[in-house]
């Protein structure tokens, strides 16, 4: 699937950062921002048929092949929540709310319960109809720290505690974190598919 240019569906700043430094000069990544403001209803119940509706969007939008990124944090205590209502746990108002909501969720959950894994579900497809959409998934286990830490990153990074780093996600540097992550991991999946 020969292409220099793909869109990214989603208006996350920080995601389309990092799948651009994931990717390289390889192909160049646009916001589906650039061509709509229209979001498609996440109606799927996984991770991948919601990556999938949204590629499938991202695509119509812009005439162009489209990646969608659907991820999430899935908390061992919680049955797997917030899961694929991870941007939206604490009714849309955003990561410090997200965050809060999640700490006082496992509030009473000592540190050997407190098992999670970010999981990152990829899907690109060549046009807005393709019947072959391209699937890909990575998962970074860790568990939940108690407050914060760490500047760097976005979502619940400052929660998500990496045991092979020994620090939060947030406290990893940008470029560490892009070799490390759910969303580096599903990326080589993609990269190695594509053979860039």
């Amino acid at each position: 699937m020969p292409f220099n240019e793909l869109v990214l569906a989603s208006h996350n700043a920080g995601k389309l950062k990092e799948l651009q430094a994931m990717l390289g000069d390889a192909v160049r990544v646009r916001s589906v921002g650039e061509f709509s403001d229209v979001e498609p209803e996440e109606t799927g119940l996984s991770f991948i048929e919601n990556a999938i509706l949204k590629a499938r969007n991202a695509a119509r939008m812009s005439g162009l092949p489209a990646l969608a990124d659907d991820s999430g944090l899935a908390v061992d205590a919680l049955g797997g929540a917030p899961g694929i209502y991870s941007a939206r746990y604490a009714d849309g108002l955003g990561d410090a709310a997200n965050n809060a909501k999640l700490l006082d969720a496992l509030s009473q959950v000592p540190d050997a319960e407190r098992g999670a894994q970010f999981v990152c579900a990829l899907a690109l497809v060549r046009h807005a109809e393709d019947p072959l959409p391209i699937l890909c998934e990575g998962r970074w286990h860790g568990r939940i720290l108690h407050a914060p830490r760490g500047e760097h990153g976005f979502g619940y990074d400052p929660l998500f505690w990496v045991p092979e780093a020994d620090c939060s996600s947030a406290e990893l540097p940008p470029e560490q974190k892009n070799r490390l992550s759910h969303r580096a991991r599903a990326m080589a999946q993609l990269k190695a598919r594509l053979g860039i």
